[in-house]
Formats: structure tokens, C-alpha cells, sequence
């Protein structure tokens, strides 16, 4: 099994239910679990037999600058998105976590996480 991370990833976005959350928005963080055979690109170091994780990066900032009420919703859609862009994705687990969520008292951040597992596709 090999697994690629992507590490407190942080966007400022404007996800909410809040209408205040939508206008002010706040910083959020997101990590990121992929699962997917790696030994190809181990032996040959082409990037052509990996998945570049700067084209994960970019699949999460795309969906995170599309609005939604809830973090399950966004969490979502950045997870299919990156396995219709990656079929060789087996297992992804992601958690975005909203740094200032509009609640009482002092704390570093709410979070969600979705995990799916996919069956593998040998394409």
C-alpha cells in the first residue's frame, strides 16, 4: 500500500451557514490521505507513473473557492473530484477543519472528515 499526503493545506474561504460566513469567510485547513500504488513511479522517477500531488493541490482549491453551507458538502466534492481525475485512487480520507467557526469561546478550529474507499481500477 502506498499513500500520498497532503499536509494542513491552508485556504481562505467562505463556506457557512451563516450569512456572515459568506461574506467575511475565515481560514481553513485541510489534510489529505491517498491511497494508490506508488512502486511504478519508485522505480522508473517519472512523474507520468504517480499522481503529482500539485495537481491534488489544485483540485482542493478549486472546489474550496465554490461556496457551500456545509464542510461535509465541500469535503465531498473535493473527494470525487479527485478520483474522477485519478481512477487509480483506491482510498482517500480528507478533513477540513474551519478555524473560526462562529461559535462560543476559544478554540483552534471544527472539523470534518470523509473517507471512501473506491475499487480499484486497473486502466
Amino acid at each position: 500500500m502506498s499513500k500520498i499526503y497532503l499536509e494542513d493545506i491552508k485556504i481562505y474561504a467562505y463556506h457557512g451557514v451563516l450569512p456572515e460566513e459568506n461574506i467575511i469567510g475565515t481560514y481553513y485547513i485541510l489534510n489529505s490521505e491517498l491511497h494508490t500504488d506508488l512502486w511504478k513511479a519508485a522505480e522508473t522517477d517519472d512523474l507520468n507513473d504517480t499522481i503529482s500531488y500539485a495537481d491534488i493541490n489544485a483540485i482542493i482549491h478549486q472546489e474550496m473557492a465554490i461556496q457551500s453551507k456545509l464542510l461535509e458538502h465541500v469535503a465531498g466534492r473535493i473527494i470525487l473530484k479527485i478520483h474522477e481525475s485519478f481512477p487509480q485512487v483506491s482510498y482517500i480520507k480528507l478533513r477540513v477543519t474551519k478555524t473560526s467557526p462562529p461559535m462560543q469561546g476559544e478554540m483552534k478550529g471544527a472539523s470534518i472528515e470523509l473517507e471512501k474507499s473506491f475499487k480499484p481500477d486497473n486502466h
